[in-house]
């Protein structure tokens, strides 16, 4: 089984984290041969969250609660509040990750919040555009392995920009490997288009898998 975990902070930014989540909750696109998904809510305590949209999350477990391993990817959403100290350890969770090649998915302020405790200074990622973490982290210093694309994969890092959230789930489920690559394809240009063509395309990989 492969657990998400998904950190909830406040101010999160509930839209940045909508599709990833309804793709791997329902597991309505995935590939008959795909392995069990669980999604977990993970936090500093275990306060109910209230979202940047209002929501109220309650957290399923707390950052020391994470396990670790290759049935394992967290996922970090932006936030006005990455600065806040209380969201340390959860930033050590993602260096462990990192370290043992576990994958990390991280979007707009969690991006800053990688770069502020120097994960991103070795590695491609992006951010919110080309000079934007240079004036939000002073230590940042990874500008020559900084890509002006919306979300960017690097081995087990994903990072994305606050208008890359799309893309940034597309690379998340190929990291999962749950979809059929071409099912992912076709969702993929469906949900960026609104082109018909390719829901029926989507619809079509699914039926022949049959």
């Amino acid at each position: 089984m492969l657990t998400i975990y998904i950190y909830a902070m406040g101010t999160l930014a509930d839209w940045e984290i909508g599709n990833v989540m309804a793709e791997l909750h329902s597991k309505r696109f995935f590939k008959k041969t795909a392995p069990d998904v669980t999604i977990k809510m993970v936090s500093h305590s275990t306060a109910p969250i209230q979202t940047m949209g209002g929501l109220t999350i309650i957290p399923d477990c707390l950052v020391e609660e994470i396990i670790a391993d290759q049935q394992s990817l967290l996922i970090l959403p932006g936030s006005d509040t990455w600065s806040n100290p209380e969201h340390f350890p959860i930033l050590e969770k993602a260096r462990e990750f990192l370290s043992l090649n576990l994958p990390v998915a991280a979007i707009c302020g969690a991006t800053v919040a990688l770069a502020n405790v120097g994960l991103l200074n070795d590695r491609p990622h992006t951010s919110n555009g080309p000079g934007f973490l240079e004036m939000v982290c002073p230590t940042y210093i990874g500008q020559n392995f900084y890509v002006d694309e919306p979300a960017v994969t690097d081995k087990s890092l994903i990072t994305a920009s606050s208008t890359g959230a799309l893309l940034w789930t597309k690379q998340i489920i190929q990291q999962l490997d749950v979809f059929a690559p071409e099912t992912l394809t076709h969702w993929y240009n469906y949900f960026s288009t609104g082109d018909s063509a390719h829901y029926f395309a989507l619809a079509q990989s699914l039926s022949s898998e049959d």
